[in-house]
């Protein structure tokens, strides 16, 4: 769903996010005790909100973001090199607290194996919390869908979750994350983000993530497998790293 609306273009992609028995687990994973955004529009427990309104931040690795590519697979923006022995998938939505509280700490260390070649991320950017433009979410995958255009994905993701507002993203909020990443400003990139280019994909974007049977986010699987949300490591940088070790990525 986004906006309320859903984008038909998305369901045949969608269809082809996930199998059976992935979906399977999500759903018994979300279904717990586990903190996180959940789909009904609520959240686990009090979340994080992000700091004060409208703040922007980058993120403290962005020179190390900034080297790492990223390239759009259908309804997902990979990032890392295509050939890395494991594969991590995260479902985030840019308006949730918990996603914003997770990117800064586990998602910084699985961006940091990422930089090391010892895992590709595949980012599934959910919108479920977008009620009728209420949030920006929308707006939000959007302008990151665009700035994979501009080979800036990895440095421009950090800081919108890093900058996440009280209230919702809007395009102007998200063009002035934009000035802090050197070279993603531009025709192009302002075009897509006024002119929201890339609202469809973002569709397509939710389907895939509805397609997963995921009922909330964040979540992070590794190989097929979820990694860090019962325990909720993925909050803390050090123990989602030793996580990240135990699911066989160093």
């Amino acid at each position: 769903m986004v906006g309320g609306r859903r984008d038909v273009r998305g369901a045949g992609r969608a269809g082809r996010i996930g199998t059976a028995a992935t979906a399977a687990a999500l759903v018994a994973l979300l279904g717990g005790a586990a903190a996180g955004c959940v789909t009904d529009g609520g959240q686990r427990s009090a979340a994080a909100t992000g700091g004060a309104a409208d703040a922007v931040r980058t993120s403290p690795v962005a020179d190390l973001l900034a080297k790492l590519p990223a390239r759009v697979e259908g309804a997902k923006v990979v990032v890392g090199r295509a050939d890395a022995p494991h594969t991590a998938q995260v479902l985030v939505d840019p308006k949730c607290g918990y996603c914003a509280k997770f990117e800064g700490a586990g998602g910084e260390t699985l961006l940091k194996r990422a930089a090391d070649g010892a895992v590709k991320v595949e980012y599934l950017l959910a919108s479920f919390l977008d009620r009728d433009g209420a949030s920006g979410s929308v707006k939000a995958v959007n302008a990151l869908r665009a700035s994979v255009d501009a080979g800036k994905f990895a440095e421009y993701h950090a800081a919108v979750f890093a900058s996440q507002p009280r209230g919702r993203f809007t395009d102007e909020l998200l063009l002035r994350i934009a000035d802090r990443v050197p070279g993603l400003r531009g025709e192009a990139f302002d075009k897509a983000v006024a002119g929201k280019t890339y609202e469809g994909w973002a569709g397509e974007a939710e389907w895939a993530f509805e397609a997963t049977g995921a009922q909330g986010t964040p979540l992070v699987l590794v190989d097929g497998r979820p990694v860090g949300a019962k325990d909720r490591s993925m909050f803390d940088a050090k123990a989602f790293g030793a996580a990240l070790e135990g699911a066989g990525i160093g």
